[in-house]
């Protein structure tokens, strides 16, 4: 049997989430400091804590509700692009779930999908152009390849989560379109996108609970830090 997301998962994953981006603040901050303007891991980070301390209010939310609602959170809460792009992103996540109390395999890619085709349209954005969109974009390939090839929903999870840390490892020799980066004589060339690696640390989690969920079910042993892909590094 695969993995089915409730409301109550989601609100797990941002958890997660918002503990793993608060570990990384001198990581991505550097990272930051560097070709941009030093305040992305404190607007992300921002954000995250504003979904947390909503947790009781989303639990008795429908999927599309919460991501509603997640989605304006990101909007009022996060500074500079990443606030727009984030929020409308999960205001397409919203749409694409209407009706449904359940995501299996299908559905989290549909969720996913809706999300990347916003933030490229908000954004104005392709892949190759260092920014959030080059790992999440990966990691979709990667969960699409492995829908079509009828893969076992744990594989399709991995695959995604690779996509998504080998994406964002490419950024590093991406010419920067957008943003502060664009603007230096190198265009950004040897450094990391600290949007894409952001991005990559979310989706990692999201893999991460997912495949808990289904070593739970099967009675095998949960992956923990040691298992994880390090993307950030």
């Amino acid at each position: 049997m695969g993995f089915q997301l409730q409301t109550k998962d989601f609100i797990r994953y941002f958890q997660e989430a918002r503990e793993v981006i608060a570990a990384q603040r001198d990581y991505v901050t550097e990272l930051d400091s560097t070709t941009g303007d030093g305040d992305h891991w404190v607007n992300v980070n921002m954000g995250f804590e504003k979904i947390t301390a909503l947790s009781k209010e989303l639990e008795d939310m429908t999927l599309a509700d919460m991501f509603k609602k997640v989605g304006m959170t990101m909007y009022s809460a996060v500074g500079g692009s990443s606030g727009a792009l984030y929020g409308s992103g999960y205001m397409a996540a919203g749409r694409a779930c209407a009706g449904k109390a359940v995501l299996d395999v299908h559905g989290l890619y549909e969720v996913y999908d809706a999300m990347l085709q916003e933030i490229m349209k908000r954004g104005k954005t392709e892949p190759g152009q260092k920014t959030m969109i080059d790992a999440l974009y990966p990691a979709l390939r990667a969960y699409r390849e492995g829908l079509d090839a009828g893969r076992r929903d744990e594989e399709i999870i991995q695959d995604f989560m690779e996509g998504a840390a080998n994406g964002a490892k490419r950024t590093k020799e991406m010419e920067a379109v957008k943003g502060r980066a664009s603007y230096r004589s190198d265009k950004g060339v040897g450094h990391l996108d600290p949007g894409a690696v952001t991005m990559a640390m979310q989706l990692e989690c999201m893999g991460n609970m997912i495949l808990n969920t289904l070593k739970q079910k099967t009675g095998g042993d949960t992956y923990d830090e040691e298992n994880t892909i390090l993307c950030t590094r």
